[in-house]
């Protein structure tokens, strides 16, 4: 299992019950695809470095979590089609030094 970061931005037209509703489907994909969540922090509304899809603002989530690399392509395509995500980046920890900082920042939320 490799570890991982997904930074997705939600629509901010959303409401707080609807965002909670879209990161618990995100982080259902997730489980369901052979992977393990280790934190989820969400960091809240915040202005775009330019605008996307006509919206200023978005509703930004860090998900850190672990899985095996097939299951990279499902998750994406399922974060492509979402029509409440504007952008998603996947991050993969490859070496000891990134996989140590991965397991500090989970800790932290502990």
């Amino acid at each position: 299992m490799k570890h991982y970061e997904l930074l997705f931005v939600l629509k901010p037209t959303l409401t707080d019950e609807e965002n909670t509703k879209q990161v618990e489907a995100i982080n259902a994909v997730i489980t369901a695809n052979g992977g393990e969540i280790a934190k989820v922090d969400n960091i809240g509304m915040r202005d775009l470095a330019y605008e996307i899809q006509k919206n200023k603002r978005g509703y930004y989530t860090i998900t850190y979590f672990t899985a095996p690399g097939s299951a990279i392509k499902e998750i994406e395509r399922n974060l492509r089609i979402n029509e409440n995500v504007i952008r998603f980046l996947t991050v993969k920890y490859e070496n000891k030094k990134e996989i140590a900082e991965w397991e500090k920042s989970v800790k932290e939320a502990k």
